[in-house]
């Protein structure tokens, strides 16, 4: 699978720390880097039959529809598609007018991943969205009627200005627009955001862990009884809707990662990621030289890796392959905290997997952290 990374937004949201630009002024220099760097890395995936190519951000819908496309073409120079991919289009609601709706549905795109994050204008405002209560609506509802049924939207939930009320309406309107695929996380305070800054200087109130804990189970609950399988911590999707992309992640098969800050994986021990600066990798692609670092994979990472991706998910960590893979120096720690844990009701074994109990899926990293080789 491939993974492009469009590294432009309208605007910061107060959250955000990943890795982008809010000035489109080098947006053609480096569509013809990221089309240089798929050249140069074509012979990295081994199997160059793709089930699944996302575009995700920063915000992709900033691009147009028909640099989209070039995007694609260039990929499918080197690539083949699967009869059934999946093409995942990360967009924000204000961008999906009818006229760019109109043009995404004569292209390869056939799944939307929109970053609707609340129904509700005062968390909006929170989060310094650029769209508002009604556009997150209305953009849902005109994608659909352009004839896009695979549909994800983000949601977030614990913020300061929310509660347990309105998260129900959030959710309850998500049921009501006949979305099949949820993507939703507690607001978290990252380092260097405006969020942090806000909170620091007392002018927003820091979220509530006892909250979003609260909100989130209650998701579980609501969206499950709706048909939703909870399948990742934060993912939950109606059957046949599961994020093929994700999954992949999740099961640590390989991927390829195009542009700035984006990552790539060997499936097996090799990992690397491309410079996070937009002028630096424009410059190094342009000498037709791949701005990114690798790094191979220890033992010990390899495993902590296996136990963070794996508990997270439904289908929990393989035993059998963790004790063919792993020495037993390195199972040792964690052969003795899983026996603690499993008799604590904190771990389960199903079938020989490894697996969180949904009802404390809230603290899955910290419970997997415990389990590490450090």
């Amino acid at each position: 699978m491939i993974y492009i990374h469009i590294p432009f937004c309208k605007q910061k949201c107060s959250y955000c720390n990943f890795h982008f630009s809010t000035s489109l002024n080098f947006k053609d220099e480096m569509l013809d880097a990221m089309k240089k760097e798929i050249f140069l890395r074509k012979d990295e995936l081994k199997n160059k039959n793709i089930r699944s190519l996302y575009f995700g951000g920063g915000t992709p819908s900033v691009l147009s529809a028909d640099e989209i496309k070039a995007l694609i073409d260039e990929v499918l120079k080197y690539f083949s598609f699967n009869n059934d991919i999946e093409i995942t289009l990360e967009a924000n609601p204000d961008d999906l007018n009818n006229t760019f709706l109109k043009e995404l549905s004569k292209s390869p795109i056939n799944r939307l991943s929109i970053g609707t994050q609340s129904f509700f204008d005062e968390d909006l405002k929170l989060m310094n969205r650029a769209h508002n209560a009604s556009e997150a609506e209305d953009s849902i509802k005109r994608a659909q009627d352009f004839g896009f049924e695979n549909l994800s939207i983000d949601l977030i939930y614990g913020s300061p200005t929310s509660n347990l009320e309105i998260w129900k309406e959030n959710l309850n309107k998500t049921i009501a627009l006949e979305i099949p695929h949820i993507s939703s996380y507690a607001l978290t305070v990252e380092p260097k955001t405006a969020l942090e800054n806000w909170i620091a200087k007392g002018k927003v109130v820091n979220p509530k862990e006892e909250e979003q804990n609260r909100e989130f189970y209650y998701m579980i609950d609501f969206l499950k009884d709706h048909g939703f399988d909870h399948y990742e911590v934060s993912n939950f999707a109606k059957p046949g809707f599961h994020s093929r992309h994700n999954s992949a992640y999740w099961k640590y098969q390989e991927y390829l990662g195009i542009g700035p800050s984006a990552h790539s994986y060997n499936g097996t021990d090799i990992r690397s990621w491309n410079v996070a600066n937009n002028q630096q990798y424009i410059k190094k692609l342009n000498s037709n030289i791949l701005a990114k670092e690798t790094e191979i994979l220890s033992q010990q990472d390899q495993f902590n890796e296996m136990i963070m991706i794996g508990l997270r998910t439904i289908w929990g960590v393989d035993l059998e392959s963790l004790n063919q893979k792993f020495s037993n120096s390195i199972l040792d720690h964690f052969n003795k905290e899983t026996k603690n844990k499993l008799e604590e009701g904190i771990l389960k074994i199903e079938n020989n997997y490894l697996k969180i109990p949904e009802k404390h899926w809230f603290m899955a990293d910290g419970i997997a952290s415990d389990l590490f080789q450090v």
